[in-house]
């Protein structure tokens, strides 16, 4: 008698409340430890215990190639001007110009995701793929007419992405090119790896960029931009709390335990 009068109350209970009875999409792991502690919750220990690690491979200007441990590719900034391997299953874009967004991807990438809006609305992206979570921040961006820099801005015209894959969040900080709030500091929660513009002129500021830098505490830096900036000023900006790692590759491998104990600019081959 109990059995079917417990079934009945669940189905009722499903009928209900449809929401709790069906799991919704990955909650974001970064945001949810942003401002607890270090301690790793349960879901991302079983993710960094699988053995798992992601390869990051620097194309060139703002492009990174991240190819997930489940095989997901993933290409940020993308034009089509950097390739590396085999296309990308999903690219990013910003438009700031065009050496970072495509308006006529190659039709076999599946996923295009758009760091602007259309009709004045901001851009928002929150997609599990595979076994990434990808989601932006939006923020404004000054006008571009051809190569040249406006001094208007559009409102929520660029996106900071946030790709979410085995333990680890790792962000895309675009073409950035206002200072960060406490609400974009909120909403991007915890980076264990970040990728920062550091050419002090298209985008922000090296100081602006460097305290940006400092204050998302990430463990791995990986600069991009590097055409204008001396690397070199930059750490001198960022402070001595960082290490530096100069590597002769364009690829690296990272997982939760090969982070680095103390943040670490991590300097791939590439231009």
């Amino acid at each position: 008698m109990l059995r079917p009068l417990l079934s009945l109350l669940a189905a009722l209970v499903a009928f209900a409340s449809p929401a709790l009875a069906q799991p919704g999409p990955r909650a974001s792991e970064c945001l949810a430890m942003a401002g607890g502690p270090r301690a790793m919750p349960v879901s991302l220990r079983q993710a960094a215990g699988a053995g798992n690690e992601v390869t990051i491979t620097y194309a060139g200007h703002s492009t990174y190639f991240i190819d997930t441990p489940m095989g997901i590719r993933i290409a940020t900034d993308y034009s089509g001007a950097y390739q590396v391997g085999r296309l990308p299953d999903v690219i990013t874009m910003n438009r700031a110009h065009s050496t970072h967004y495509t308006l006529a991807p190659d039709p076999r990438i599946p996923h295009v995701l758009h760091g602007w809006g259309d009709d004045g609305k901001p851009a928002q992206v929150y997609e599990r793929i595979g076994d990434v979570l990808v989601r932006n921040i939006t923020t404004d961006i000054r006008r571009y007419f051809g190569d040249s820099i406006g001094i208007d801005m559009i409102k929520d015209g660029n996106s900071i992405f946030i790709f979410e894959v085995a333990g680890l969040c790792i962000g895309h900080l675009g073409h950035l090119h206002v200072k960060l709030d406490e609400t974009h500091f909120a909403a991007i929660g915890r980076l264990d790896i970040v990728m920062v513009p550091i050419d002090g002129t298209y985008t922000m500021s090296l100081d602006g960029i460097s305290e940006i830098t400092k204050r998302l505490r990430a463990s791995v830096v990986l600069p991009m931009h590097r055409f204008a900036t001396p690397l070199e000023e930059f750490m001198r900006k960022v402070g001595q709390q960082f290490e530096i790692d100069r590597r002769s590759e364009r690829t690296l491998k990272m997982s939760r335990e090969l982070l680095p104990s103390s943040p670490t600019v991590i300097i791939l081959d590439g231009v």
